[in-house]
C-alpha cells in the first residue's frame, strides 16, 4: 500500500509540471516555450517510465494473473482458447520473438501501451493534464488496470476515440469505428460503446432523461433475459462461480458515489462547463447512463465491464469543469470539493485492493521472487 501511494505522490508531483493552455472554446495547446516544451516532456517520460517499470515488473498480482498465464501458454501452443484474435497474435509474435513463454514479457508490452494510450488521452483530451492525471491515479484507474489486460487495453482505445465523437464529421466517424473494431480484436465487450457513446452525443432533451430511467427499472424486471445474453458475449463465465454468486448494490457503493459526485459538481457548474460544450455534456450524459447502469444492473457481475466504458471519462469531465468555472470564490470550493472526495475514493480503494475480484495487493515483483522455490516470494 505504501508503496502504491508513493507511485501515486510522485508521479502526480511530476504530472502538476505539465503545462497547458486552454483557449477559449476547449481547444488545448502546449506551452509554446522551448523550456517548458522541453519539462513537459521530460514530466511526461518520467510519469510513462515510472507507471510502465511498476507495470512491467508485477507477478502475480492481479486476480487473473494466473488464468493469463495458462492462456497465453495455450494461445502459444495453439490450444482451445476464448481469447480474441488481436491479443492472441500479439502473444504469438512476442512468445516467438523471445523464443519462450515469455508471460512478464506480455505483460509488460500491454502495461506500457495501457499507459501511453491513458497519457495520451489526458494530454491531448483534458484542458488540464494535472487535473486529469491526479483523477486517473486516485480514481484507482491505472492500479486496476493491473487485472485484465486486454479488457483495459480495450478501455483505453474506446476513450481515446470519444475525440472523433465531439465534432462529427464522417472522416471522424469512420476512425472512431475503426478504432473501436481494433480494440474489439483484443476484448469484444468494448463493442457496447457503439450505442452507447452514440446516444451520450446526442443533446438529451428532459424526456430522455424519464426514458431512462424507464429503461433502467425494465432493465433491472427481466435480469435473466439480461444474464442470458452477458453470458453469450462472456461464454467463459457460464457455470461458474461468479454466476452463482449472490450481488448487492452496496458492492458498488463507491463507483455509484463517484457517479452521484460527478453529477452534482456537472448540476453546480452546468451553465460555466456543460451546457455550452459539446464534450462536456457527452461525459455528462455517460456519467448519467453510467450511473443508471451500476443502478439496475447492479446484480449483474460482469457490469463494470460495462459501466467503465462510461465513468472513465470522468477523468477527463471534471478537469474540463474545473478550468471552465469563471467565479474565482466557486472555482475554490469545487477545487477543494475534488481533491477531497478523490483522496477519500483513493484511500479507499486502497483499502479494498486487496479483495478478491481485485487483488492489486499485495505488490509482488518478480526481481525479488525466486523461481527455485515456487511458494517463496518477497513483497515490497
Amino acid at each position: 500500500m505504501v508503496l502504491y501511494v508513493l507511485i501515486a505522490a510522485i508521479t502526480i508531483v511530476l504530472a502538476c509540471h505539465v503545462q497547458t493552455v486552454t483557449k477559449a472554446h476547449g481547444e488545448i495547446l502546449m506551452g509554446y516555450t522551448t523550456r517548458q516544451r522541453a519539462l513537459n516532456a521530460l514530466c511526461l517520460v518520467s510519469v510513462f517510465m515510472i507507471l510502465t517499470t511498476l507495470a512491467a515488473l508485477r507477478h502475480e498480482v492481479g486476480n487473473d494473473y494466473g488464468t493469463y498465464v495458462v492462456t497465453c501458454h495455450e494461445i502459444f501452443q495453439r490450444g482451445y482458447v476464448v481469447t480474441e484474435p488481436g491479443f492472441n497474435l500479439v502473444v504469438r509474435i512476442l512468445y516467438t520473438l523471445s523464443g519462450k513463454e515469455d508471460y512478464l514479457l506480455m505483460f509488460g508490452v500491454f502495461g506500457a501501451a495501457i499507459v501511453a494510450v491513458f497519457l495520451k488521452v489526458i494530454k491531448d483530451q483534458s484542458d488540464s493534464f494535472a487535473w486529469g492525471f491526479f483523477i486517473f491515479m486516485t480514481f484507482g484507474l491505472y492500479y486496476k488496470s493491473f487485472n485484465t489486460v486486454r479488457y483495459y487495453f480495450a478501455l483505453a482505445i474506446a476513450t481515446f476515440a470519444l475525440r472523433y465523437l465531439v465534432d462529427i464529421n464522417w472522416q471522424g466517424i469512420i476512425k472512431f469505428f475503426v478504432l473501436i473494431l481494433f480494440a474489439a480484436t483484443f476484448h469484444k465487450s468494448v463493442l457496447v460503446v457503439i450505442p452507447m457513446y452514440l446516444l451520450a452525443r446526442v443533446q438529451w432533451k428532459r424526456w430522455a432523461i424519464v426514458l431512462l430511467a424507464v429503461f433502467a427499472v425494465v432493465v433491472g424486471l427481466f435480469n435473466k433475459q439480461i444474464m442470458d445474453i452477458a453470458l453469450k458475449l462472456y461464454p467463459s463465465y457460464r457455470n461458474t462461480v461468479y454466476i452463482e454468486e449472490v450481488h448487492t448494490v452496496v458492492e458498488y457503493a463507491a463507483p455509484i458515489a463517484g457517479c452521484i459526485f460527478v453529477l452534482v459538481i456537472c448540476l453546480i457548474c452546468y451553465e460555466d462547463a456543460i451546457k455550452n460544450r459539446i464534450d462536456n455534456r457527452m461525459y455528462f450524459n455517460m456519467n448519467i447512463m453510467g450511473t443508471a447502469l451500476y443502478l439496475s444492473c447492479y446484480w449483474l457481475p460482469l457490469v463494470t465491464r460495462f459501466s467503465y466504458y462510461l465513468t472513465t471519462a470522468q477523468m477527463l469531465l471534471l478537469p474540463n469543469i474545473i478550468c471552465s468555472i469563471k467565479d474565482p470564490k466557486k472555482k475554490k470550493r469545487v477545487t477543494a470539493a475534488v481533491i477531497i472526495f478523490c483522496v477519500l475514493y483513493f484511500l479507499y480503494f486502497l483499502r479494498e485492493a486487496d479483495k478478491m475480484g481485485v487483488r492489486v495487493l499485495p505488490y509482488k515483483s518478480w526481481l525479488f521472487y525466486d523461481h527455485r522455490w515456487l511458494n517463496q516470494t518477497d513483497t515490497f
